[in-house]
């Protein structure tokens, strides 16, 4: 039996799926004059044997993480996202909404605004009570639904988004594993996690953002209808044939984890060793512990270009790697950039034609972490 406690339904009937040891703080960025070295903390991800919920073990850590600059994708996605659900009859003007965000962005506040519905704070009942890749950031997930399900108003509907952990085990995206980030949902879990507040899945959709997003539909079981549609039966469908809910499945990101920081590592000494000039883009969190996996520091990749202000003039955790201004990244005039956030490619292209023009290439970093393919 293990020592962890499910953060959805208290079970402690599970084991751990994935280890990447001890890890930096993701969401903190030293300044450069700070040497370090930077406290370490263990990073696992638990799979509840119960609900089938994936976790984080333990985050000792604070949050501390600067603000970020909202990706264009994830601007568009929420766009996108909100068309698609007013197609579906569910964001009625005038009705009322409740919006729990992400620090990362893509909130539909204004969007909603637009639309003629009337946001409300908490702790007022709404119709739409929507979380866009919020829940995840809560350590208590039964607490943190139980709130979202109660400030739902008779006849309203719950929209969860969340990057699906299908995507995650079919991509082998573990580096998605991080401090602050405490659930890794499958559709299959989080249904589990809405009925116990009495709530039924209606719809799903989904969306390409980070390989594989899901914003799910659910209302009360007595109001629930004809139950759940022909996209939430096809989900589920996906995910058995994955098997998002057996350990020894999910257990597959561990030997992806261990080999694949091997390609990046070799990828970039032998960059290095053909005296091409190779930078980074996106000073993500995720991005956090595959370089320190990889053993990558400022010899194999001088500098990573970033957006937000925040984070310039500061280093990656856990290493020697500067964060530096996206027009210092154009001045270097670089043979290869590899984009550490591979949603960002069709904006810094847009916004940085100059490495193309200048002869360089973007390199997406999961197709380093699978077998080298440039952009």
């Amino acid at each position: 039996m293990s020592k962890v406690r499910c953060r959805a339904c208290r079970s402690r009937n599970g084991s751990v799926v994935l280890d990447l040891g001890d890890q930096p703080a993701c969401d903190y960025f030293p300044p450069m004059d700070d040497r370090g070295p930077d406290p370490v903390y263990p990073l696992q991800m638990w799979l509840c044997a119960a609900c089938g919920l994936a976790q984080l073990v333990a985050d000792p850590t604070l949050p501390e993480e600067p603000r970020g600059a909202e990706p264009a994708a994830l601007v568009e996605q929420a766009r996108d996202a909100v068309e698609r659900v007013s197609a579906a009859g569910w964001l009625r003007a005038g009705a009322r909404a409740a919006e729990y965000g992400s620090p990362h962005g893509g909130s539909w506040s204004a969007l909603l605004d637009e639309r003629g519905l009337q946001l409300v704070d908490s702790p007022a009942p709404a119709d739409v009570v929507l979380d866009c890749f919020g829940l995840m950031h809560s350590p208590d997930q039964a607490g943190a639904m139980a709130e979202r399900a109660g400030r739902v108003a008779t006849g309203g509907v719950l929209l969860i988004q969340y990057h699906s952990l299908a995507t995650i085990l079919r991509r082998g995206q573990w580096n998605s594993l991080r401090h602050g980030h405490f659930a890794y949902y499958s559709t299959t879990a989080l249904i589990g996690m809405v009925a116990a507040n009495g709530f039924t899945p209606r719809s799903a959709w989904r969306f390409d953002l980070y390989g594989g997003t899901i914003l799910l539909a659910a209302t009360r079981g007595a109001e629930s209808g004809s139950g759940a549609d022909s996209s939430m039966r096809a989900l589920m469908a996906d995910e058995e044939a994955l098997g998002v809910t057996d350990p020894r499945r999910v257990n597959g990101l561990q030997h992806t984890a261990s080999s694949s920081v091997h390609g990046v590592h070799d990828w970039l000494t032998r960059q290095k060793a053909a005296g091409a000039t190779v930078l980074g883009y996106g000073a993500a969190s995720r991005a956090v512990a595959l370089l320190c996996r990889a053993g990558v520091d400022r010899h194999l990749l001088p500098a990573i270009a970033d957006a937000s202000p925040a984070k310039q003039g500061c280093r990656m955790p856990g290493t020697d790697i500067p964060v530096i201004r996206p027009q210092e990244l154009v001045d270097s005039r670089p043979d290869s950039v590899v984009l550490l956030l591979p949603d960002l490619l069709d904006e810094v292209r847009v916004g940085l034609p100059q490495i193309e023009s200048s002869g360089g290439r973007w390199v997406d970093v999961e197709s380093l972490l699978s077998g080298i393919r440039e952009t």
